[in-house]
């Protein structure tokens, strides 16, 4: 099973040759997995797009940080600037002890025919004790949470 969220382009993201500029798409993907994997600053997951997998607290003083291991990127098609939001699927590709991979890809518009698939990629994100800095093992209920979301990992052209 995926997630998906509507991801809307802001004008900046675009560079001169008027497609998403490659750095921007990191930005994007970091956009949708906060919308999927993080509590709102209230503590509450109910406006959150994957309101049953938004576990992380990521407020200031949080005892966790999510930190960034490695991100694997392959764009497939340039992307133009459109009104419409991105729908980025997410899913986990991988799940151990203190880090998961989320898996993105990147297609045009729901909707919006032909669908294209722009972008795919993958985001290893390692729990960490912000009082040690040391990883932390995933709680029961981030693990299941994210369980029924778990999938194939992301597969590239070239690794």
């Amino acid at each position: 099973m995926r997630l998906h969220v509507p991801t809307p382009l802001r004008w900046s993201d675009l560079d001169a040759y008027g497609h998403v500029n490659n750095a921007r798409m990191l930005s994007l993907l970091e956009e949708a997995r906060i919308q999927a994997f993080w509590v709102n600053e209230d503590g509450t997951a109910e406006h959150a797009v994957g309101a049953s997998t938004a576990v992380l607290d990521a407020t200031p003083g949080s005892a966790t940080l999510t930190l960034i291991a490695r991100q694997e990127v392959e764009y497939l098609a340039p992307i133009p600037y459109q009104r419409l939001p991105l729908d980025i699927e997410l899913w986990i590709g991988r799940m151990g002890g203190a880090s998961l991979d989320v898996c993105y890809e990147v297609h045009s518009p729901a909707g919006v025919e032909p669908r294209t698939l722009y972008t795919r990629a993958t985001t290893t994100i390692v729990l960490v004790d912000a009082a040690t800095g040391r990883p932390r093992r995933m709680t029961e209920t981030e693990r299941g949470a994210w369980e029924p979301f778990l999938g194939e990992p992301a597969e590239f052209r070239r690794s």
